[in-house]
């Protein structure tokens, strides 16, 4: 027979521009065929379409009972049914499934059949679409912005359109349609309306992952990527370790006169990215990672479970916080350790030293900032100052009234006295 002309011309459309296979489409075809043409009254339930893979040929058969009568649909004689069965005797009552002519599904079923091949053939591509990029979760994907709406950026990537939620954007960025663009795939959310692929270019993971690209040490597994904190479009610190004493984490992720970082920096649209070197040692860790910042003191606190305590000189601490706090904020991130920087009591202002007095007194005996500054203006500076003094002189000096100041300095003697056995329990230790 022939070739279906017509038919391979629609299978070759479909395969071309929705990217779904010969396979589904031919099946996507016969059954809406068979679905359609159930609704014509001169066929039975068994009706059954058949397209020939080679020459796209179609078949419809019916299963129709023998019968002296041949009273009607779902009935043939038996004379036809003997026919039907190449010669061979068929009996009364007796099933045979025969060819029909296609034309005999008649205009309603054709018009059908066409609706529900493109809604079968749709349900393919999100099929498709869901089971090409469901595994492909944390992959770097190249494509075109197609649209932007509302901050969101439509992305076509290949036949399939991703979407960059306005939150998954660089802020600093602005995107043209037809603007060639990079992203990861963040995840992919079945939806029945189809999938929708959701890519980002704000996660930290974008950036291991273009380190992945990048650095072909971590590719291979030499270094390893221990930790990512990410403020996207303006600065990104990347925590890096290895298990091989021949290799610098921190130079390999640089590259040779900063190559492989800068590739990555321009790929950001300028954002600054900190390499730092991984270490067990919490201490060391933080003040590798709020470098260039110089340190003079690093404590772990005994009681506040996963913080420490950070003292910088005076000169310092600004670059230590960051800008609006950015430094310490990213650290703080990186390393999941609540990092408080405080300036150095000893190069300090007395300004300086009377604010941070303030700030301990308010939380060391649960007082506002107010009634510090009061205290602090009197000339008590600390709990010990207070604990240390008389009772009378120190409400008489504070000014304050009498209820407040003696509840106060009764709470003060407490945590002196708590301080003073904790501290001789330390030294029997």
């Amino acid at each position: 027979m022939a070739m279906n002309n017509q038919l391979l011309a629609v299978v070759q459309h479909i395969e071309n521009e929705r990217g779904v296979s010969r396979e589904i489409v031919l099946q996507a075809i016969e059954q809406a065929i068979s679905q359609a043409a159930r609704k014509n009254r001169d066929v039975t339930n068994d009706l059954r379409v058949v397209i020939d893979r080679k020459d796209l040929s179609l078949h419809v058969f019916d299963t129709l009972v023998a019968s002296d009568e041949d009273t009607g649909p779902g009935f043939i004689s038996i004379a036809r049914a003997t026919r039907a069965n190449h010669g061979n005797p068929v009996k009364e009552g007796q099933t045979i499934e025969i060819e029909m002519p296609a034309s005999r599904l008649g205009r309603i079923a054709a018009q059908t059949s066409r609706q529900m091949i493109m809604q079968k053939i749709r349900e393919a591509e999100r099929t498709n679409t869901f089971s090409e990029y469901k595994d492909r979760v944390g992959d770097i994907v190249s494509g075109t912005v197609s649209a932007v709406s509302h901050r969101d950026t439509y992305v076509t990537v290949g036949k399939v359109e991703m979407i960059i939620p306005a939150k998954e954007r660089i802020p600093t960025e602005e995107y043209q349609v037809g603007d060639p663009i990079r992203a990861i795939i963040l995840r992919v959310d079945p939806d029945p309306k189809g999938p929708s692929v959701i890519l980002s270019r704000a996660s930290g993971k974008f950036v291991e992952a273009l380190f992945r690209l990048e650095v072909s040490e971590i590719a291979d597994g030499v270094v390893e990527i221990m930790g990512v904190s990410r403020d996207p479009g303006f600065r990104a610190k990347l925590a890096v370790r290895t298990s091989n004493e021949n290799v610098d984490p921190v130079g390999a992720c640089v590259g040779q006169r900063g190559s492989r970082v800068r590739t990555i920096v321009n790929e950001l649209s300028g954002e600054k990215i900190d390499i730092v070197r991984w270490n067990e040692d919490i201490r060391q860790y933080v003040a590798q990672a709020l470098a260039p910042a110089k340190l003079e003191s690093i404590e772990v606190d005994p009681v506040a479970p996963n913080t420490v305590h950070v003292v910088v000189a005076a000169d310092q601490y600004s670059l230590a916080i960051g800008k609006r706090g950015q430094n310490v904020r990213l650290t703080t991130k990186l390393t999941g350790w609540h990092i408080e920087v405080r300036k150095s009591m000893a190069t300090a202002s007395f300004e300086d030293q009377k604010a941070e007095a303030i700030k301990e007194l308010a939380e060391t005996l649960s007082v506002s900032t107010a009634i510090a500054t009061q205290m602090a203006d009197a000339g008590f500076l600390s709990v010990d100052g207070i604990a240390d003094e008389d009772e009378a002189t120190f409400i008489s000096s504070t000014g304050l009234d009498e209820v407040t100041a003696k509840g106060i300095y009764a709470a003060a003697k407490a945590v002196a006295e708590l301080t003073a056995a904790e501290s001789s329990e330390g030294e029997e230790a």
